[in-house]
């Protein structure tokens, strides 16, 4: 808690204004002053909050996920409903989304189904970066482990991912690096062999790594 590392990803994503610090992607500058700028650059965000920031829960689950498509394609070009249907039932088969149909509203499915459907959300934009802020908390461990999976696939495909969790256990499953924050400062970064529960702890309380 108060460690800055949802600031920083809310920052980074244009949710909210940064006050300072620059962004390079691919050795370049870009700079991002709202999440459609994100968007462009191939950056997907899953926020810690999914009610509030998330899901839209009057709409549907199809309509959620094509929602980001739709806004970087704009709203007075919008898809054909046997696009949307395609693009929906895709990624309800590939992320095994438990729902009757996709014209369910997405506020009547299980926490897990309302954070697959944000994870179908970014998917169909497919990009190159994606920052999940605690994507695991709050929902049943089967569909923890599956997310945990993608995160892993996702990585093996090539694809940038930004995994935040309270769980040091889940840190350890899934990270190949892992970057510990402290009243919004980067206070320790660790790969290979010094990722161990030891050095994590040791770390997030302001420690040297033995």
């Amino acid at each position: 808690m108060g460690s800055g590392r949802s600031e920083c990803v809310r920052a980074l994503f244009g949710a909210d204004r940064a006050i300072g610090g620059t962004l390079s992607m691919n050795g370049k500058k870009v700079r991002i002053s709202k999440p459609l700028d994100a968007m462009r650059h191939g950056i997907g965000y899953l926020p810690e909050d999914r009610k509030r920031d998330g899901i839209v829960g009057d709409l549907s689950v199809r309509e959620n996920i094509i929602l980001a498509l739709q806004v970087m394609k704009g709203f007075f070009r919008p898809f054909t409903r046997a696009q949307a249907e395609a693009f929906a039932d895709e990624y309800i088969q590939l992320l095994d989304i438990k729902t009757a149909s996709a014209d369910t509203p997405v506020k009547s499915l299980s926490g897990g189904n309302q954070q697959k459907v944000i994870l179908a959300r970014w998917l169909l934009t497919n990009p190159v970066f994606l920052i999940l802020d605690e994507p695991t908390r709050g929902i049943d461990i089967g569909t923890k482990l599956e997310i945990q999976k993608l995160v892993l696939k996702l990585a093996a495909q090539g694809k940038s991912v930004t995994f935040i969790s309270s769980e040091i256990d889940e840190m350890l499953r899934t990270c190949s690096r892992l970057i510990v924050m402290r009243d919004r400062k980067v206070v320790g970064e660790l790969t290979g062999d010094d990722l161990t529960q030891n050095k994590i702890m040791t770390t997030i309380a302001g420690g040297e790594n033995p």
